[in-house]
């Protein structure tokens, strides 16, 4: 049997679960994941090899209505992502009606070579599931794949079909190499993904992450805010918040890593396009 090789992106509105289904496709977390909406920023790869395929998944920013140059941003590197790829799978959330933002990302998409997952049936009824399929047979769409990126259902099915939907080609990457993410922007976002976890209410889009220091085993990470009054509430009383981050981020790392936390101000760099950039969004 040939090999197939090539790219699957999977595009779709903030919080419809795209980063758990490319870690569950993937079998390991390549991707961080949170509650929050807009927790993807960047594009993310994650690859699958097997002896018939592989498949470099491509986890995108969820599109939404932008109110700041980096929302102007990561709407751009989604959509940029469904160029120049092999297969374009759009992603649906069981839970929740098909609304105009489902339907204002479909428009960017050639539907009628893409894919439907609906994900989170685990959390789904029965009838909300057949709901929602019968509502998007109106796409158009070459396939529909129910899955729970949460349970693993039918993660197994879709992984196998996309795999024969890629052209035929030798690897792109080596057999060995599950992300594309540099290791000093991973734990980047490992520690944003705890300080989504522990921050509330307009805090976690006001922050961004960045190693600047990397030597032997000392990494040095900051943590951009945009405000003086944001950075005692991410470093908390007595240095709280940031040892439960550090503690946390610590345990995902090679054993002996030493992550030195240092928060700064960079006013309102959210609504400035050349500091988006120059953080790498």
């Amino acid at each position: 049997m040939s090999m197939r090789s090539g790219f699957v992106s999977l595009v779709g509105r903030p919080n419809v679960g795209k980063s758990t289904l490319v870690n569950a496709l993937c079998g390991e977390k390549v991707s961080i994941v949170s509650d929050k909406p807009q927790t993807t920023r960047t594009r993310v790869r994650g690859v699958v090899t097997r002896d018939e395929y592989q498949i470099v998944f491509v986890d995108t920013p969820g599109l939404h209505k932008a109110v700041s140059a980096l929302g102007e941003r990561v709407n751009a590197t989604a959509l940029e992502s469904t160029k120049d790829v092999d297969v374009v799978c759009l992603v649906i959330d069981a839970t929740q009606p098909f609304g105009s933002g489902d339907q204002w990302v479909a428009s960017h998409i050639d539907m009628s070579k893409a894919i439907v997952i609906l994900n989170k049936i685990d959390r789904a009824s029965p009838q909300q599931i057949m709901k929602q399929l019968t509502k998007l047979s109106d796409l158009g769409a070459s396939e529909y794949f129910p899955v729970s990126a949460q349970s693993g259902q039918g993660i197994d099915i879709l992984a196998e079909h996309l795999g024969t939907l890629l052209p035929e080609g030798e690897l792109l990457y080596p057999v060995e190499m599950k992300s594309e993410t540099d290791p000093g922007e991973w734990i980047a976002e490992l520690v944003r993904e705890q300080l989504l976890a522990h921050t509330r209410e307009e805090l976690p889009y006001s922050i961004a992450t960045r190693v600047t220091e990397w030597e032997d085993n000392v990494v040095r990470c900051e943590i951009i805010v945009e405000r003086d009054s944001q950075k005692g509430m991410v470093i908390g009383k007595g240095g709280a918040l940031l040892k439960i981050v550090g503690t946390a981020v610590r345990k995902q790392l090679p054993k002996g890593t030493f992550l030195e936390l240092a928060v700064v101000v960079d006013k309102n760099w959210q609504q400035r396009s050349d500091r988006v950039e120059r953080l790498g969004y």
